[in-house]
């Protein structure tokens, strides 16, 4: 009996210390979870006071400022988007008003898109004028990404009039570009017509591209002229190079023509030019950042994986428009252009 009770005794020694162990080993555990918890919930810190924080670096510093200032703009109320347009008012008289376009606003609404210009046109008639004033009429658009002069009617007469001007190309549009390479002649014409077409590749999408109604004869090298796309549209393009430097250049454009995506397309796919920060045009295939040059990286202190967040560089520059005497509007470069400019050494003419 009293081996069996010391027998029963160790056994329920050993099994205190068990229990003991086990205790320890399942504290120990809820220990190491916790110590687990604590490390991610910093490090979820940590990366969220990284988003927060500005970059160091100046180029990156810009990007990020350039970006948050598009989501602003989607995000703001559209009583305050409308107050922006009025201190970006560059000319009005009682049948027009002539804004400058900021960057990242489209002019129309659609899919995912919570503030246009289209949107705040009654409101900023009523800022512009008084609470009895007529919405303001679109007369043509620019791109989201376009900066610079647009042209806004007060009335759907003065409206179909402007319309009808720029229907028959009566209006003079010049535009700025940034552009990689050199455009070889640096000044001529592009006249290709233009067409939309979708892209087959693992992800399906449209774009506008070339339509040549003309091909190199394979025996003689000589230019035959073939039967047009019925869906193309006729596109002419004037170009002329202002500047050269860093593998870029600085290009003066007049669209003669009125086509979708026009100088986007001549640029890249007639001259080899793409815009700079064009990530649609600068492949046909696929959707990808552009690539840039490793000179043009190193002036713009960019790193090619980071290349994605540059925006494009096209601002419509000067507007001539014939409404009884001639009304010539000039918008000056936006600061993210100009400093582009800078960054690239690319000089501005002085004339």
């Amino acid at each position: 009996m009293a081996a069996s009770g010391g027998a029963a005794r160790r056994c329920w020694r050993s099994g205190a210390g068990l229990a003991r162990a086990l205790r320890g080993i399942c504290g120990s555990g809820r220990a190491t979870a916790a110590v687990r918890a604590e490390e991610l919930a910093e490090r979820l810190r940590k990366s969220e006071e990284q988003q927060r924080e500005i970059p160091k670096d100046p180029t990156q510093r810009w990007l990020r400022e350039l970006a948050a200032m598009s989501q602003q703009l989607q995000q703001v109320h559209p009583n305050v988007l409308a107050k922006i347009l009025k201190q970006r008012t560059l000319y009005q008289n009682e049948e027009i008003v002539v804004i400058d376009k900021p960057y990242g606003l489209p002019v129309h609404g659609g899919p995912g898109i919570k503030n246009c210009i289209a949107d705040v046109l009654p409101i900023l008639a009523k800022m512009l004028e008084n609470m009895k004033a007529e919405p303001l009429h679109l007369c043509h658009r620019l791109d989201k990404e376009t900066t610079g002069v647009m042209v806004l009617a007060r009335s759907k007469e003065a409206a179909e009039k402007i319309r009808l001007l720029f229907k028959t190309r009566q209006v003079e549009k010049i535009y700025w570009a940034i552009v990689l390479g050199d455009p070889d002649p640096v000044e001529g014409v592009v006249e290709i017509p233009i067409v939309e077409k979708e892209v087959q590749s693992h992800q399906s999408h449209y774009k506008m591209t070339l339509a040549p109604n003309y091909r190199l004869c394979p025996e003689d090298g000589k230019v035959m002229k073939i039967r047009g796309n019925r869906h193309a549209e006729r596109a002419v393009t004037r170009y002329r190079r202002l500047a050269a430097a860093s593998a870029c250049s600085l290009l003066e454009l007049q669209p003669i023509t009125g086509v979708k995506h026009q100088i986007r397309v001549h640029l890249a796919y007639g001259l080899g030019c793409p815009i700079l920060g064009d990530h649609k045009y600068s492949h046909w295939s696929k959707l990808a950042p552009q690539k840039l040059p490793e000179l043009t990286l190193r002036r713009l202190k960019l790193e090619q994986s980071k290349a994605r967040h540059l925006p494009l560089h096209l601002h419509a520059h000067r507007l001539c428009l014939p409404l009884g005497q001639p009304l010539d509007f000039v918008c000056k470069l936006p600061l993210f252009f100009q400093k582009t400019l800078r960054k690239l050494e690319l000089d501005i003419p002085k004339d």
